[in-house]
Order: structure tokens, then C-alpha cells, then sequence
């Protein structure tokens, strides 16, 4: 059973950043894709990013193109989740997710098998 354990989650005032790393338990982590997801107060869970097992392919939801970046490092099992250009709409808690599958392009919440636990990301006006 993979563990995920987000952390780096905060305040920030609108326009700032944050950094979300993701560190995984298990010796599978660097064979399959990992993605980001959130949930804002009153919404379901959506799609934020994913990463193919090696790093080579990325995958965003159009809301955070060009501002958000996903990166892993397999020596270290962590996948990370850089946020630039925040807006009070990223509010929410963010979760780390391991693929089932090796690419970045499956993205919908079957294609994930473990989750972290979450971290709250606040974004001020």
C-alpha cells in the first residue's frame, strides 16, 4: 500500500506562490503517472495536473495552465506542485494522487489509486 503525504500548504495573498511537495512510501512510485487534484468549499473534487512515470509528459487543467507546474524526482519519491500567480479561486485542499497507469493523459479519479491526505491552500484577496 503506497502512503502520500502532502505538505506546504498555506496562506498566501493573491498573486504569491506556494510549493506543494507530495514524498510517497513504496518501491512502484517511479513506474506510474502522479497527479494533482482540489477541492474547493462546496465543490466536488476536480483535476489539476498529472506527470507521465518519467518525468516527459505533463497534463493541466486549463484553469491553471501557465501558472501552475508539476515536477517529480524519482531518486527522492516526491512529486511537487509549483503554484505562481495565485488567485482566491485556487482556495481549496489539494491532494497528491498515484496513477494506475504510467502516462499523464488519464485524469479522471478511477485512474488514480491512492490518495494523500490532503493539504489546505488559502489564497487571499
Amino acid at each position: 500500500q503506497v502512503q502520500l503525504v502532502e505538505s506546504g500548504g498555506g496562506l498566501v495573498q493573491a498573486g504569491g506562490s506556494l510549493r506543494l511537495p507530495c514524498a510517497a512510501s513504496g518501491r512502484t512510485f517511479s513506474s506510474y503517472a502522479m497527479g494533482w487534484f482540489r477541492q474547493a468549499p462546496g465543490k466536488e473534487r476536480a483535476f489539476v495536473a498529472a506527470i507521465s512515470w518519467s518525468g516527459g509528459d505533463t497534463n493541466y487543467a486549463d484553469s491553471v495552465k501557465g501558472r501552475f507546474t508539476i515536477s517529480r524526482d524519482n531518486a527522492k519519491n516526491t512529486v511537487y506542485l509549483q503554484m505562481n500567480s495565485l488567485k482566491p479561486e485556487d482556495t481549496a485542499v489539494y491532494y497528491c494522487a498515484k496513477g494506475q497507469y504510467s502516462t499523464s493523459w488519464h485524469i479522471q479519479e478511477p485512474d488514480f489509486g491512492s490518495w494523500g491526505q490532503g493539504a489546505q491552500v488559502t489564497v487571499s484577496s
